[in-house]
């Protein structure tokens, strides 16, 4: 698999949409805004051109025909972490839910303005590329690498997603303070609106990844009417981040 990088004005973005005019369509945009544009009418065309050129971004459509957006989701982040943002034609909560539960960045609810979603494919990507990595994270247990993008658990891996990792990262820079889900995703997002269930879904996966006990979380807890609070004690320290240079 190839793997290519590029500035963000360059990165290379996968369209895969079959309704071949809303696919033209965000394409033409894409290209327009200086984007390295792939398009791809179906799910196996779509695995095939990914392996051929592996995608800086994915806009997917949900409704496919055969394999659908769901499951190649799956199967790309199989291959490697690469940001999505998903298309759907329908407002149901639930399609929502499960397109951010295989590890979507962002959705789109069809019909949608394309330059509406130029701006979420611009938002992803510079939040995915922070030009400035911070030091080495460290607090109960985890260690977090910006640069690198790794995050370990005890000095094991932990398989994030992208927006998984920056909330991770976000928390354990930000130690005892509590936040809302509308503070989050402003921080980690970069948005001043959306759908709050987009942060409730990646908290319920973060803490099914760090936690031993995702049940009772003691990382990352609930402050009831208020938001979510990182506690870095939990592991005997004094709850205080080791970030290192």
């Amino acid at each position: 698999m190839e793997q290519q990088q590029y500035g963000q004005g360059g990165a290379r973005v996968l369209v895969v949409d079959d309704d071949p005019t809303v696919a033209e369509v965000v394409t033409g945009y894409l290209d327009r805004a200086g984007y390295v544009v792939d398009r791809a009418g179906d799910g196996p065309d779509a695995l095939a051109r990914a392996a051929a050129h592996w995608p800086d971004l994915v806009v997917l459509d949900l409704m496919l025909p055969g394999m659908d957006g769901l499951e190649v989701c799956r199967r790309m982040r199989g291959h490697g972490p690469v940001p999505v943002i998903m298309l759907t034609a329908r407002g149901d909560e639930d399609d929502r839910i499960l397109g951010l539960e295989v590890g979507a960045d962002d959705y789109v609810t069809k019909p949608f303005s394309p330059r509406e979603l130029v701006l979420r494919v611009e938002s992803v990507l510079r939040r995915t590329r922070p030009s400035q990595p911070s030091g080495l994270l460290r607090a109960a247990g985890l260690s977090v690498d910006p640069a690198s993008r790794r995050a370990l658990k005890n000095g094991a891996e932990l398989a994030l997603t992208i927006r998984e990792f920056d909330l991770l990262a976000f928390f354990l820079r930000h130690p005892g303070r509590v936040y809302s889900r509308e503070d989050l995703m402003r921080e980690v997002w970069g948005w001043d609106f959306g759908d709050l269930s987009t942060v409730t879904v990646h908290v319920r996966r973060l803490r099914g990844k760090v936690e031993d006990d995702p049940g009772r979380p003691r990382l990352i807890q609930t402050v009831w009417g208020v938001g979510y609070r990182f506690d870095g004690s939990e592991d005997g320290s004094d709850g205080v981040f080791r970030a290192e240079v």
